[in-house]
C-alpha cells in the first residue's frame, strides 16, 4: 500500500475513530485530542503496518493503547500528595475523571484488568504501555526479544477477553 492509499484509508476511518474515542473518553474534547494523537501516531508508524493486517483493527488498537497510556500518566500525576498540604481545604479539580459514571467504571475496569494479569505478562506489558520499546524491555528484564513480544501479545489477548464489552464494534 502506498502512502496516498494509506492516508486515504486513515481519513475514511475518522468517523469510526471519533466514535470509538468518545466511547473511551466519554468527553468530546478528550475524544478529539485522542483522535488527533492517534492519527499522528498512525502516520508516524505507517512503515510498521503490515498490508495483510486488518487496518481498522490496527488503528483502533493504537487508539486504545494511547488512551490507556494517557490514563496511567494521569493516575501517576494525581497520586502524588504533598504531605504538608492541608488535605481538608484542597481545591481539587478532577477534569480527567469528571463526567459520566460510565467513564469512571470503564477506567476502573481497564485498570483492574491490567492489574489482574499475572506478573509474567503484566511486567513487560506495563513497561510497553509506559513507552519502552521491545528491545529496551528485553534488556531491562534480561530476557529474549521474542519472549517479550509474545508476553505482550498474550497480555493483549487476555485484556481483549477481559474487556470485550468495551471493544470497538
Amino acid at each position: 500500500m502506498d502512502k496516498m492509499q494509506f492516508q486515504q484509508r486513515l481519513v475514511s476511518l475518522q468517523e469510526h475513530m471519533m466514535n470509538f474515542a468518545i466511547k473511551l473518553t466519554a468527553n468530546r474534547d478528550d475524544a478529539l485530542d485522542l483522535l488527533q494523537d492517534t492519527t499522528l501516531k498512525v502516520l508516524d508508524n505507517q512503515e510498521k503496518f503490515v498490508d495483510n493486517v486488518n487496518f481498522a483493527g490496527w488503528v483502533m488498537t493504537i487508539m486504545r493503547n494511547i488512551f490507556i497510556n494517557n490514563y496511567h500518566k494521569v493516575v501517576r500525576v494525581q497520586s502524588i500528595v504533598d504531605q504538608n498540604a492541608d488535605l481538608y481545604n484542597l481545591n481539587i479539580t478532577n477534569d480527567f475523571i469528571s463526567g459520566s459514571p460510565d467513564k469512571i467504571y470503564q477506567i476502573q475496569e481497564v485498570t483492574k484488568a491490567v492489574t489482574e494479569l499475572n506478573n509474567e505478562l503484566k511486567v513487560p506489558f506495563s513497561l510497553y504501555l509506559n513507552g519502552y520499546k521491545y528491545h529496551e524491555i528485553a534488556k531491562k528484564l534480561d530476557m529474549p526479544l521474542g519472549t517479550v513480544k509474545s508476553r505482550i501479545f498474550f497480555a493483549r489477548k487476555e485484556l481483549q477477553n477481559a474487556l470485550k464489552d468495551y471493544q470497538y464494534a
